[in-house]
């Protein structure tokens, strides 16, 4: 079981088409790579474009095993690191997409998926079907991992379910939006701190439309110390995740002390 994890965390634009953004994301494993990460972390959407209304969205959602999900795999596969992305995946019964992200391993093999659950105003419910399942860890490298996506963190339950599966590190693309500084200054290390494990927060930059990006890519560890944090432009962040930290911190963890007979209500 390997002491360290290497993520690079990828705040990134959005650009035109899915050709081009394929076309970057190469670039940016050849870079991730060379400076020695396992695995990237990319934003929401970040294949196809996030504010792009709901028929483009329709248009160019694919199967969680699509045309997207291969070249991806062809990029991971290239470059021998593992990338987490986002795109929209389209319904099964014909309804709106999700918007999903998915783990792709070195030798382009799915490692986990997750549908977001927690859709943000109507910007999400007018493309987007909510997700009906929480996130489920998967294992790799011995590190276990889970999946969410923007508004989703911002919920206490989600990355709380998490740990209790026991993840060592929540992976979240996000395209969050300028005058929710917050999130990542504030919620990104409480989530991390109350639940012992850390906490990549990869999001976009720049802006579609009337849409704009706030940057501030964040990851942060077991004690919510902010490890990296980009500004408002690209960045491409390495962070070592360290297992040594992680096992340190949980010798005095929250989890131990919970209560659940006393919070039953709060799901009703």
């Amino acid at each position: 079981m390997p002491e360290t994890l290497n993520l690079a965390i990828w705040q990134a634009p959005y650009l035109d088409t899915p050709a081009q953004s394929l076309a970057r994301l190469d670039t940016i494993a050849t870079q991730a790579q060379a400076q020695g990460a396992d695995l990237l972390l990319c934003p929401e959407m970040g294949l196809t474009g996030y504010a792009i209304g709901p028929d483009r969205t329709a248009a160019l959602a694919e199967p969680a095993d699509g045309p997207l999900a291969q070249a991806v795999g062809t990029i991971a596969l290239r470059h021998g690191i593992a990338i987490v992305y986002g795109y929209p995946e389209r319904h099964p019964d014909g309804g709106k997409p999700f918007n999903a992200a998915q783990a792709i391993g070195l030798q382009g093999e799915t490692l986990g998926r997750y549908r977001k659950t927690h859709l943000y105003g109507e910007l999400d419910r007018t493309q987007f079907s909510a997700g009906d399942a929480a996130s489920q860890i998967f294992e790799w490298r011995g590190w276990r991992l889970g999946l969410l996506i923007c508004y989703d963190v911002e919920f206490p339950e989600t990355v709380r379910g998490l740990a209790l599966q026991g993840a060592d590190a929540v992976l979240v693309p996000t395209a969050n939006m300028v005058g929710f500084d917050e999130v990542s200054t504030l919620l990104v290390p409480a989530r991390a701190c109350e639940n012992r494990l850390y906490l990549a927060y990869a999001n976009a930059c720049g802006g579609e439309g009337d849409t704009h990006y706030n940057g501030l890519s964040t990851a942060a560890d077991a004690r919510g110390a902010v490890l990296e944090q980009a500004g408002r432009g690209e960045a491409l962040m390495l962070v070592p995740l360290k297992r040594s930290a992680l096992l340190t911190a949980r010798q005095h963890s929250y989890l131990l002390a919970r209560r659940p007979d006393l919070y039953r209500p709060l799901a009703d």
